[in-house]
């Protein structure tokens, strides 16, 4: 192609040819297939929206439009089942939690509402629950005490709902641009450690109100918190009798309905029922109890021990949350907590009943969904609503079938506001925080789940107590950046030291598992078929592969080199210096005798002492390095800094081999980026003489085309014309081959011949390239 003017004013200027096509091939007549690169031009075209994609978009946003229209009179009744059981959990639970963030009853009722009655449209999961969750309610009871002491003049309600609106609103605008896959950067040891730090946090917070003791700070450092409480025990009032004989009676009744049903399983459905209304029992019971040691008092400070006292019917604070720069100045810091928070609850509930449950959530729309809840809740007075384990696991085993259980939960609620008010009047302040301590406790990791850490990955446990003692000694807050930004520095060390692996050969025959029972082998005569193929092990055998296996170098001169986690600019460094100070210590150079005289050697080659040998037997004995096969099946993407670093390394060894160059071959590509990212480095493309190909149109193994050039007439007449018969007559040596119809074409370019499917490919080509090379020799 003749270039332009301005193409020729870009080359003198730049040093770059604007019509230089980086794929150096060209279309052969014959039809062969050739590898293309792909263009920045349809990398920015693949950004751009479709139609289609739009549609897809928009439909994403609403779920419910996929089952809506099949909803039936099964799926109501367990919904309306299921709703309502949450419902009589969802009412004592919420009040509880809005005295947790330092707010009126009321508004853990409005909360809950609010999320019941609008997260069905957006959902991904049919058992969520969206609402007032313990670790939150402490979270925003935390942030309204520390925005206090510096502006008094801000009320708790307003600044809980505008940290709810600002939150949405970040959490919103994250799921509309399906930045969900952002919560894959908090792992299940930071989310289990934050809940256990919580848990224990917020328990050891309540054993005060649960006791009738007054003057103990709930709200420092849980170590203070314990500490304090033990010292003030003498000073327990009669509230003591409510909350103990409450908590009791929670666990009880949980033992018992649980004992019931493993007992008669016919009724374990009943037992089941019985058990989640053990809250709403217990609520009941102590009304009852207050109203009689309490009948006739209108004043809640007058009562015998702490009642709730007025609830308003109704919702009573409906309007704007307030926005301005002094109350956004104020919480502004609080914000990223509070938005970790509701993802980390949410997402891993929601995620976990997923699995459970056999459906997979969208976390993408999971953000829009508690987005939205946060966003419209501060209008109806709602504070910061997430995802509930303790609801969410009660919804699944009530039998819930699709999301709009939450539409019945919502009545509930509604009617509580606006019929129940007057009776939650005398509920007992030691109950509610009986209903807190049993709520949480389930949040603690359990030592199996923690034993199940420590056997898959023992720095991870040292992570979990990390967050939990930081949680216990400072705060909830700290504890979960604690966890986090630990886990992601692991991470990073993991990826910077993952370990690459030098591959040997090894012949592996297939048969039963009774052939080889018992450890001793069996003769080679019993086995099924008398054919191998070649497998590729680590040498150093850190595979746990059987120790009496002779895993041996894949042909002298030649490594084979697998990349543990990717290659990257983190951890090509260590990577290539690996290969580097492995291959020389295993090969010499091609010259024994480059250096004539003693000062031409480089420092680090200084070579034998004075009076010996230039050169050792040893090291003569050593082949020549002949070619470097790398497995790139764990690579996705080839940055510069690792492609340059690549090209350093063959620099490096063409030097340690002239006059003579490494062959570099290179398997299981999977990014198309990935190779112009390897062909713009100059690999790829020279001669070979294996190809693999495969027959079009049809998904069959591969066929391994030999004896010829890649780039050579002979190839392109194999490629067209060979049949299987010519494979089974041997003229061509076949890999997993089959008896098809039609032409065998190659899977990669022939103008890419060190590219490779596999490494047994990679390897043949290499064997071959060198079996030629020595026979020319």
């Amino acid at each position: 192609m003749a270039q332009t003017p301005f193409s020729d004013r870009v080359k003198w200027f730049f040093g770059i040819d604007p019509d230089e096509k980086l794929d150096d091939g060209a279309l052969l007549d014959d039809g062969s297939y050739l590898e293309t690169e792909p263009t920045t031009k349809e990398f920015l075209y693949s950004l751009f929206p479709t139609l289609e994609g739009i549609t897809a978009y928009l439909h994403s946003l609403f779920p419910f439009v996929g089952w809506i229209f099949h909803y039936n009179l099964t799926w109501l009744l367990g919904d309306f089942i299921a709703g309502v059981t949450v419902g009589f959990v969802v009412v004592p639970q919420g009040m509880a939690y809005a005295l947790l963030a330092n707010l009126p009853a009321e508004y853990g009722l409005y909360t809950s509402f609010v999320g019941f009655l609008l997260y069905w449209a957006f959902a991904t999961s049919k058992d969520i629950t969206i609402g007032t969750v313990a670790v939150m309610s402490t979270i925003v009871g935390n942030i309204i005490l520390s925005v206090q002491k510096v502006h008094p003049e801000l009320e708790g309600e307003a600044i809980a709902r505008s940290l709810a609106l600002i939150s949405g609103v970040v959490l919103l605008f994250l799921g509309l641009i399906r930045l969900g896959w952002i919560v894959e950067f908090i792992p299940l040891v930071a989310i289990g450690a934050f809940m256990t730090g919580s848990a224990i946090s917020i328990a050891s917070g309540q054993v005060a109100g649960l006791l009738g003791i007054t003057g103990v700070n709930t709200r420092e450092a849980t170590y203070l918190v314990i500490i304090n409480t033990l010292k003030a025990l003498p000073r327990a009032k009669l509230d003591a009798a409510m909350g103990m004989t409450a908590l009791f009676g929670l666990y009880f009744i949980r033992w018992f309905c649980a004992f019931m049903g493993a007992k008669h399983p016919r009724f374990k459905k009943t037992w089941f029922f019985l058990s989640t209304l053990r809250m709403a029992f217990i609520v009941i019971l102590y009304i009852l109890v207050s109203w009689l040691a309490n009948r006739g008092i209108t004043d809640a400070k007058k009562a015998k021990f702490k009642i709730l006292g007025t609830v308003p019917s109704g919702f009573q604070h409906v309007g704007a949350p307030r926005v301005d720069t002094e109350i956004l100045g104020a919480i502004a810091g609080d914000i990223p907590t509070t938005i970790i928070v509701l993802l980390i609850e949410h997402i891993a509930i929601s995620k976990s009943f997923g699995r459970v449950n056999n459906y997979i959530i969208d976390p993408s729309q999971e953000l829009v969904a508690i987005g939205f809840t946060n966003v419209f809740g501060p209008f109806l007075g709602g504070y910061p609503a997430t995802g509930s384990f303790s609801r969410t696991a009660i919804k699944s085993k009530a039998g819930v079938r699709t999301p709009l259980a939450g539409i019945f939960t919502a009545v509930i609620v509604l009617l509580a506001l606006y019929a129940l008010t007057s009776v939650f009047f005398y509920i007992p302040s030691a109950g509610l925080s009986a209903i807190i301590i049993h709520a949480v406790g389930d949040l603690i990791t359990k030592p199996a789940e923690l034993y199940k850490y420590w056997q898959t990955s023992p720095l991870e446990v040292v992570i979990f107590f990390a967050g939990v003692f930081v949680s216990i000694f400072t705060s909830i807050e700290n504890g979960i950046y604690v966890t986090i930004i630990t886990s992601l520095a692991m991470l990073l060390f993991r990826v910077a030291k993952s370990p690459g692996r030098f591959l040997g050969k090894v012949d592996v025959y297939a048969t039963t598992r009774d052939q080889v029972r018992g450890g001793a082998g069996v003769p080679r005569q019993v086995l099924s078929g008398e054919t191998s193929h070649p497998a590729f092990l680590p040498i150093n055998k850190s595979d746990l592969s059987n120790p009496e296996i002779d895993v041996k170098s894949p042909a002298p001169g030649v490594f084979i080199y697998r990349f543990g986690e990717g290659l990257n600019y983190v951890n090509s460094a260590r990577h290539l210096d690996n290969l580097t100070v492995y291959i020389f210590k295993h090969t010499r150079r091609t010259l024994l005798d480059k250096y004539a005289k003693l000062g031409d050697r480089p420092w680090n080659d200084p070579g034998p002492r004075r009076g010996k040998a230039k050169d050792s037997d040893e090291i003569a004995a050593r082949p020549v390095l002949r070619a470097v096969i790398l497995d790139f099946t764990g690579v996705n993407f080839l940055d510069v800094t690792a492609a340059q670093a690549l090209v350093d390394i063959r620099n490096q060894f063409d030097r340690y081999t002239d006059p003579d160059k490494v062959e570099w071959h290179f398997a299981g590509i999977a990014n198309q980026w990935t190779k112009r990212a390897l062909v713009a480095s100059g690999f790829g493309a020279d001669r070979a003489s294996v190809a693999a190909v495969r027959e079009k149109g049809v998904k069959e193994p591969l066929i391994a085309v030999t004896n010829a050039s890649s780039n050579s007439a002979e190839v392109r007449a194999v490629v067209d014309s060979k049949r299987i018969d010519d494979v089974e007559a041997g003229e061509i040596t076949p890999v997993n081959s089959t008896r098809v119809n039609g032409r065998l074409v190659p899977v990669y370019g022939v103008n890419r011949p060190y590219f490779h499917v596999d490494v047994e490919t990679a390897f043949k080509s290499v064997a071959q390239n060198v079996s030629s090379g020595s026979d020319s020799n």
